[in-house]
């Protein structure tokens, strides 16, 4: 029986959360997990089946999550060592109001300076299963400016030209990257506004191998 994988999403409907992670579903599935996709964060007070999943899967930009829906998924992490993997706002501008779900992914969106861009991704970790073998390469979406955790192992980053904030040129920016948050361990990458972004096979093939990762399938 494969690893069990449970994907809520939701939020704001810019950031194709249905689309998105149906396609990520999709992979997983095919890869032989067994995977529940939800559409409330009422999921998060299921005792039962948050016991029962090995990863979860949260997309839900902005909205807003109660302090017990909150607390049901974060006391599973830090305590049992469920496992968390995600990706751009869906992950990594949700709850904007919870620091500690913030505190669990590693960073929080701030800004995407010029909207959609051209830019590059580089990556830095050749050496992790998630990144190992793919080249430095170029998209064309929201580069995200994030407020990062500095103990993240970060596993490709970008770096901002200042064209559209000139007091961020040169700056580097992590973009993928994995951590620790209690007992559970932590995948996000920032790529991914929109489903056709994963048209780029390195974005899909990041997450796609993060989410495996994080469900201990890689």
């Amino acid at each position: 029986m494969g690893k069990k994988v449970l994907m809520v999403y939701g939020g704001w409907e810019g950031h194709d959360p249905k689309e998105t992670t149906h396609l990520f579903a999709g992979l997983l599935e095919e890869a032989g997990l067994d995977v529940t996709l939800s559409e409330t964060l009422d999921s998060f007070l299921d005792e039962e089946l948050m016991a029962s999943v090995d990863m979860v899967t949260p997309i839900n930009t902005m909205s807003s999550i109660s302090s017990e829906q909150e607390a049901g998924l974060l006391n599973e992490i830090r305590g049992r060592g469920l496992n968390v993997g995600g990706w751009h706002g869906g992950m990594g501008d949700a709850f904007r109001m919870n620091t500690e779900y913030q505190f669990m992914v590693g960073g929080q969106w701030v800004a995407h300076p010029g909207n959609i861009i051209d830019y590059t991704v580089n990556v830095d970790d050749q050496k992790h299963p998630i990144t190992a073998g793919i080249p430095d390469f170029n998209m064309r979406s929201e580069q995200y400016y994030m407020h990062t955790d500095p103990g993240n192992n970060v596993l490709a980053t970008t770096t901002f030209s200042g064209e559209h904030a000139f007091w961020i040129d040169g700056t580097v920016m992590p973009v993928v990257w994995t951590r620790s948050y209690g007992k559970g361990k932590i995948f996000y990458s920032s790529l991914g506004h929109v489903v056709g972004d994963f048209d780029v096979p390195e974005a899909r093939e990041i997450v796609r191998r993060g989410l495996l990762w994080a469900a201990d399938s890689l």
